[in-house]
């Protein structure tokens, strides 16, 4: 089974998003879109004519998104079959968060790793 393809996206934490938006924005010209996150466009190597993107985000220090970890930064990564994978890890020992979030934009789970730190996992929709 194939398990990751892919970074989905990289979210950490700030004591003033806003700021630091801007500075990357004025130095690195990264330009967050209308959704609040940065987009980084572009296609599967092994479908040119699919579409993908990795989001790129900050969150506030004092978020709770991240928990139980306590992390100022959690990786979110693709995956192809995220019920398969899921099922695997369990059977790994791994510790796996028990609640899930589906969306039109895809599906999404959460692990541990073994220094404490949270990890997304992210089946995009079929096709995009």
């Amino acid at each position: 089974m194939q398990r990751v393809t892919g970074l989905g996206g990289l979210f950490f934490k700030a004591e003033n998003p806003e700021a630091l938006y801007a500075w990357y924005e004025k130095h690195l010209g990264i330009k967050r879109g209308p959704e609040g996150a940065v987009i980084f466009n572009w296609r599967e190597n092994n479908d040119k004519g699919k579409e993908a993107m990795t989001v790129w985000s900050i969150f506030p220090k004092s978020t709770e998104y991240f928990q139980p970890s306590n992390a100022s930064f959690m990786m979110n990564f693709r995956v192809a079959d995220l019920d398969g994978l899921l099922k695997a890890l369990k059977e790994e020992g791994v510790e796996v968060d028990p609640h899930r979030e589906d969306y039109d934009y895809g599906r999404f789970a959460w692990v541990m790793d073994p220094e404490g730190n949270r990890v997304e996992l992210w089946e995009p929709p079929a096709g995009g």
